[in-house]
């Protein structure tokens, strides 16, 4: 199995990293620990000795003829460099090419994959800057795991702690063992809802939850692609996946897809499974809308059709991607599926009753309809798991034919 060099940052996440490394071990891999100085006041080194068997590394200038360039031995050797927790000070110096200790110098050394678990603070990780160099580091192909929601350690609630350290292993685990032939592929994948704002408190939106979205996002990370998600706002967790874009309106769903279609190397699939609002408030209004005796009359303009305009890029921009489509409807459901297909050119429809038991939004199962050029083909009632698989064994096929 693998060498993974575990960096640990100085959060109060510190205590669950002793679990990864245990969990990393379990899966059979060699577990070298580095550890900053702040990391040290939280847990203690010794105890990483212990479980790894391994010298921890917390110095960069420890005596001896080789220490100062120990990072590019250990840079050399690792196959993945994992930092659980990643607090907002380590993410900083990795966005910004800083090397003022061990682990900072060995993320400038090392050509290994590199993974984080961010941990911190709900506003510090909300916070601009956080978000920015969080960003920079994806673009260079760094994965995130991202953090979970509850209650921190400060005592406040939010999004912020560390993943829990199953979530961490298995998403080392993806990323190491890919399997498949998706594996070295790119695929897009939206999910969940859009909420379009009426005031500061109302909001029009629809009750998907994500699910099947976040299930062929797993599915396909699973046969080894690099998925990008781009994910509206949901109650229930996203998979650890290669880049996760988190949006809330169509206008930014469409931003986050058509720009990451403009200028970067083209995806091999891009699996529009997200509920994508039809129209949205005309103006949002400032003030929270008081209420009247009156009746409210409400002005809606049409968003973007995010489907119709990816489809008019491919020819030029991704001639060999595949294209797939989600549609729900309460009738008449292969003929509008196919009409949809026909008009926004994708290669096939995934199209569901929303009114058919265990079918439809926010149920972990679904009963759909995949309707391409060669006709439709039913599916019955089957987990959202066992659905992403029979859609992303048809998308390998077309890929595959593609060349």
């Amino acid at each position: 199995m693998a060498r993974i060099t575990l960096g640990v940052s100085g959060g109060v996440g510190a205590y669950k990293a002793v679990e990864v490394a245990r969990g990393l071990q379990k899966q059979g891999h060699e577990v070298i620990a580095v550890m900053t100085e702040a990391a040290q006041r939280f847990v203690g080194p010794l105890t990483f000795e212990a479980i790894t068997r391994h010298r921890v590394i917390t110095d960069q200038f420890e005596p001896g003829l080789n220490a100062n360039v120990e990072h590019i031995a250990i840079a050399s050797d690792t196959a993945l460099l994992l930092v659980a927790p990643a607090t907002a000070n380590i993410i900083s110096k990795f966005a910004n090419g800083m090397a003022d200790d061990f682990l900072s110098s060995l993320y400038l050394a090392t050509t290994a994959p590199v993974m984080l678990a961010p941990s911190m603070n709900v506003n510090m990780l909300a916070h601009e800057a956080v978000q920015r160099n969080l960003a920079t580091l994806r673009a260079r192909g760094v994965h995130v795991v991202e953090p979970g929601e509850g209650y921190l350690a400060c005592g406040w609630i939010g999004k912020g702690r560390l993943a829990e350290p199953d979530q961490i292993v298995a998403a080392v685990q993806q990323l190491l063992q890919p399997s498949g032939r998706l594996s070295g592929r790119r695929v897009l994948v939206t999910a969940g809802p859009t909420y379009e704002d009426l005031d500061p408190v109302r909001f029009i939106g629809n009750r998907s939850s994500g699910r099947m979205g976040f299930a062929i996002a797993a599915e396909a990370t699973r046969r080894g692609a690099q998925v990008t998600l781009v994910a509206g706002p949901t109650t229930v967790e996203p998979p650890p996946v290669a880049e996760l874009v988190r949006v809330r309106r169509a206008v930014e769903m469409h931003a986050a897809v058509v720009g990451r279609m403009d200028g970067r190397a083209p995806f091999d699939a891009i699996i529009m499974a997200a509920a994508v609002a039809d129209y949205a408030p005309a103006a949002t209004v400032a003030q929270k809308i008081v209420k009247t005796d009156r009746d409210l009359a409400l002005t809606l303009a049409r968003t973007p059709d995010i489907l119709a305009d990816v489809g008019r890029m491919l020819p030029e921009t991704h001639r060999r991607s595949v294209l797939v489509g989600f549609a729900a409807e309460s009738e008449d459901l292969v003929a509008r599926a196919d009409a949809k297909r026909v008009r926004k050119h994708a290669d096939f429809i995934v199209a569901n009753n929303v009114l058919e038991p265990g079918a439809g939004f926010d149920v972990e199962t679904n009963v759909v309809t995949i309707v391409g050029p060669e006709g439709a083909e039913p599916l019955a009632k089957r987990s959202k798991a066992d659905v992403a698989a029979a859609i992303l064994d048809r998308v390998e096929r077309l890929i595959s034919a593609r060349g």
